[in-house]
């Protein structure tokens, strides 16, 4: 029997059948990542992202945007695991600052935690639970203004993983999408309320999706039974059945994948805040500020490009990415998660 002077008992390892485990919670080697550094080599050259981790994607095409400097300060808007802000950090000092803003309650204390842990000290780097929408809130802090900011506006692979987070239709789980669990609601209460018209207009407008009236109609009709990934799954997957797919595996996959992202944009009200980062950018940006956004789909990405051309005209900016830079083709062998992403810049007038 255990006594109050005797050690914890001796947790065993998550079981898993086969050769590699297929479940989030038993990948308990790549969830501690600093003890098994030879196991997370073997999963990155298997070109797969480690559980509980992110990759960061154009690293080196976004420092030959930004330029970073030592003494410089910045911001990266979208802090995530740190990936891009380490690569920052490391150039900025001695002298600079990054002021690092995330909007995951979850995420946010363990990305904190480690980069402390790697030598990032207050003195260097400020961490802060926000939105960036509320940019112009730093600015009290700022009153010269940024000489570069980031924001990197896919969601990261730490959310996408995690069952619990309800972000994709490969695992099951509760049906979220927040990325603040904190605030708001969640998918499912907002499918148990929505319109079916209104459904079909956020498949459209978030997602372009092509079969969004068969799929608004279906979840409409099971609104009230769905709770988890897999209901919202069945619901897509009810909606195609019935139509003539050419190719019925993949084009059911891509209509999930643009089902999940249609209704995490209208959960997370995405577009609502992504303009109001761009409009802030001229604000605290200093004169030859630069900027670089990454985005992942035409939603966020023609937002972008219609605030750079109009911060160009109004002289905002002096320069404008006139295409966007993709990543290597390295890069998106070794990551698939990086294939879809555009990274663009701006210069601050």
């Amino acid at each position: 029997m255990a006594t109050e002077n005797s050690n914890p008992l001796h947790q065993r390892r998550p079981r898993y059948r086969g050769a590699y485990p297929r479940h989030f919670a038993e990948k308990y080697k790549e969830l501690h990542p600093e003890q098994y550094q030879e196991e997370i080599a073997k999963v990155v050259r298997r070109g797969q992202t480690p559980a509980g981790t992110h990759r960061p994607i154009c690293v080196e095409e976004i420092l030959t945007v930004l330029q970073p400097q030592p003494g410089e300060v910045g911001i990266d808007a979208t802090l995530g695991f740190g990936g891009h802000a380490v690569e920052l950090l490391n150039r900025i000092r001695p002298g600079g600052h990054l002021f690092g803003l995330d909007v995951d309650p979850i995420e946010l204390p363990k990305t904190e935690a480690r980069l402390r842990q790697m030598g990032f000290g207050p003195d260097l780097l400020t961490v802060r639970k926000m939105n960036f929408a509320g940019l112009l809130k730093l600015q009290p802090e700022l009153p010269a203004g940024v000489d570069f900011l980031l924001a990197d506006l896919g969601v990261s692979s730490m959310q996408l993983d995690n069952p619990d987070r309800g972000f994709t239709y490969k695992n099951r789980g509760p049906l979220d999408l927040r990325l603040n669990p904190e605030h708001g609601q969640s998918a499912a209460a907002l499918l148990r309320t929505a319109s079916e018209k209104t459904l079909q207009k956020m498949l459209l407008a978030n997602a372009d999706e092509p079969y969004a009236a068969a799929i608004a109609a279906a979840v409409f009709q099971r609104r009230e039974t769905i709770a988890s990934t897999t209901d919202l799954t069945a619901a897509v997957k009810a909606a195609l059945e019935p139509l003539p797919l050419h190719n019925r595996e993949e084009e059911t996959r891509k209509t999930l994948q643009r089902t999940f992202q249609a209704f995490r944009i209208a959960v997370n009200d995405e577009f609502s805040a992504l303009e109001q980062l761009l409009r802030a950018l001229p604000s605290v940006l200093k004169s030859g500020g630069r900027i670089a956004i990454l985005t992942f789909h035409s939603g966020e990405d023609n937002r972008v490009i219609r605030a750079f051309e109009t911060g160009l005209a109004h002289g905002d900016y002096t320069a404008i990415s006139e295409d966007p830079i993709r990543p290597a083709p390295q890069e998106r062998y070794d990551n698939p998660r990086s294939k879809c992403a555009r990274l663009r810049w701006a210069v601050k007038a």
